[in-house]
């Protein structure tokens, strides 16, 4: 694990502020985030049969997740309002762990990374799963929700160790 010994977000005085990006560079940034949520068998099999009394699950999990990423800075205080350019919300089910993985993937051009964009598009995404299953299944656990890669920038290129 990288650790800074200068935490962005706070002032010389140790105040909490937004950084000023202005003079950063306008490059190409993409995020990709992954997170999972683990339910009962039975649920998993709603889901992927379509039946669920709320509708097409995963239909509006995937617009739930590309809302949230475009409304990130409303959520996290010190982001700042990005112009997305591409968010990708993708699920996989795995059936032998009896879970649904999802992914996101954020990209702009611009100043700031998309990393906040993408693990806010994955939470709001199985958030919403859970909401859309939970009178069948109150235990469900969302788990495993991490950035997987960035790109852009000055700090370049992270890939997270497997």
């Amino acid at each position: 694990m990288t650790t800074s010994s200068a935490l962005t977000h706070f002032d010389a005085q140790g105040q909490a502020h937004m950084v000023d990006v202005a003079a950063k560079a306008t490059t190409h940034r993409i995020a990709v985030a992954q997170g999972r949520i683990i339910m009962h068998p039975a649920t998993l099999a709603i889901i992927l049969q379509g039946t669920a009394k709320k509708g097409d699950v995963l239909g509006i999990a995937r617009i739930a997740g590309i809302m949230a990423a475009k409304k990130t800075s409303d959520l996290i205080p010190l982001c700042h309002p990005l112009a997305l350019t591409r968010v990708a919300v993708e699920f996989n089910a795995d059936e032998e762990t009896s879970s649904i993985i999802c992914n996101a993937a954020v990209e702009t051009v611009g100043q700031t990374g998309v990393e906040m964009e993408a693990l806010t598009a994955v939470q709001l995404a199985l958030l919403t799963i859970y909401d859309m299953t939970k009178a069948i299944d109150r235990g469900m656990i969302i788990t495993d929700v991490k950035l997987l890669e960035k790109h852009g920038g000055k700090s370049g290129t992270f890939i997270a160790e497997k």
